[in-house]
């Protein structure tokens, strides 16, 4: 529980600070090229174009692979989602099945411009999330703990890193970061926002993780899915319903990125027409359903992308390419933002990057992604691909946990 705890303050904090690295690359390859007379009124600055403009192809190429991968399964673990949370309002139809209807329904963000669109319903979403973490967290306290409730936690180390890797997955959700940011009035305050945002996140998944492990303790090893442990109730059922609208939500704004660099692809990112661009994106959600559909492993693919991409995306990446943007003593003069009051010295920023590169290689990258491969594979051995029901019970029997899985909070 408290490794849990810390785990979860130290990757948020470390989140936010690559966010920040981020939002200080935007701004100084924004100026550079405002400087050059380049105008971005019909064009979204995507990360790529920032690697590429900073530090050159390469870059380029690495930030393009690792963000449009990790952004592809983001988009296929929030289907997975949406089908084994309706689940448990109507059981009438399997997992699989949900996950057509869904695909179907999510198929529709393909007709939503840009991140613009999306301001309402990001607040609408916020919403949503803090009603059902604070469902989750008082239903555990209010039915207290289950009879004969165990407290192994993980007791093995691919269950030990498969929950940090989950983690780190849970507060690297800045793939998006730049788009987000060129939608802003502001953009240099996003990282301020940012930070907010991170310490308000912590209010929603301390309380509500620590509540469902006190109350439900290794029964949560064999659900992915809180909301399976939980009585059913009108309250249930409506925190499932706002999970899935959210889910909604974020399924357009891990997706829009995905479609922006299609669209720029095929040439197709300075049409005016709605319907147009609509039809040029559809073979970005097609994919992605078909990936949904074959491994309905919500837990394990949150822990198997925390570790093989989003360690690299939203932690190595952006340390990395500050440390190289800024090597030269002419670049950190002129640079368009200068170190933060807390930590003005650029040697110390030097630092911090170093550590947090070598850090999230070895633990997150190296061991996380040993631990949530094992969990994976273990996942597909024992319940195939195209499974039609991953953790549903089986009637007249209780399920019974399949080997280690990952504990998903």
């Amino acid at each position: 529980m408290l490794s849990g705890i810390l785990l979860q303050l130290f990757y948020g904090f470390l989140g936010s600070w690559t966010a920040y690295l981020i939002s200080v690359l935007y701004v100084e390859y924004r100026s550079r090229k405002e400087k050059e007379g380049v105008s971005f009124k019909n064009h979204v600055i995507q990360w790529f174009e920032v690697l590429d403009g900073l530090l050159g192809p390469y870059w380029k190429a690495a930030g393009l692979a690792f963000n449009c991968t990790f952004l592809l399964f983001g988009t296929v673990i929030q289907l997975i989602a949406c089908a084994s949370n309706i689940y448990y309002i109507n059981d009438r139809l399997d997992k699989r099945t949900w996950t057509y209807i869904f695909g179907a329904c999510c198929a529709t963000t393909v007709f939503i411009p840009s991140f613009h669109n999306y301001r309402i319903w990001s607040f609408l979403g916020l919403g949503m999330t803090t009603y059902t973490a604070w469902y989750l967290a008082i239903a555990a306290l209010i039915n207290g703990q289950v009879e004969g409730v165990t407290h192994t936690g993980p007791n093995k180390l691919v269950l030990y890193f498969t929950g940090a890797t989950n983690i780190l997955y849970t507060f690297g959700g800045h793939a998006v970061t730049v788009e987000i940011m060129h939608a802003m009035w502001k953009p240099a305050k996003f990282k301020y926002i940012y930070l907010l945002a991170t310490l308000y996140v912590f209010t929603l998944t301390l309380p509500s993780a620590s509540a469902m492990y006190w109350a439900y303790g290794d029964e949560l090893l064999a659900h992915a899915n809180a909301f399976s442990l939980l009585p059913k109730t009108a309250w249930r059922d409506a925190a499932v319903i706002l999970m899935l609208i959210h889910q909604f939500i974020t399924f357009g704004f891990a997706c829009t990125p995905l479609y922006f660099v299609w669209e720029k692809v095929i040439g197709m990112h300075d049409t005016k027409s709605v319907c147009l661009r609509a039809l040029a994106r559809l073979p970005i959600v097609v994919p992605i359903w078909f990936l949904a559909i074959i491994f309905p492993f919500f837990g394990p693919i949150n822990s198997a992308v925390g570790a093989l991409l989003v360690s690299f995306t939203v932690y190595i990446i952006p340390a990395l390419a500050h440390m190289l943007t800024y090597r030269s003593a002419s670049a950190r003069a002129n640079a368009a933002e200068k170190p933060p009051f807390f930590l003005p010295s650029w040697t110390g920023m030097f630092v911090l990057n170093a550590f947090i590169v070598v850090w999230v290689f070895v633990v997150g990258f190296g061991l996380g992604g040993w631990a949530s491969m094992v969990n994976f594979i273990r996942q597909i051995n024992t319940f195939g691909l195209f499974a039609k029901c991953y953790q549903c019970p089986k009637p007249g029997a209780a399920i019974v946990a399949p080997g280690p899985s990952s504990l998903h909070h």
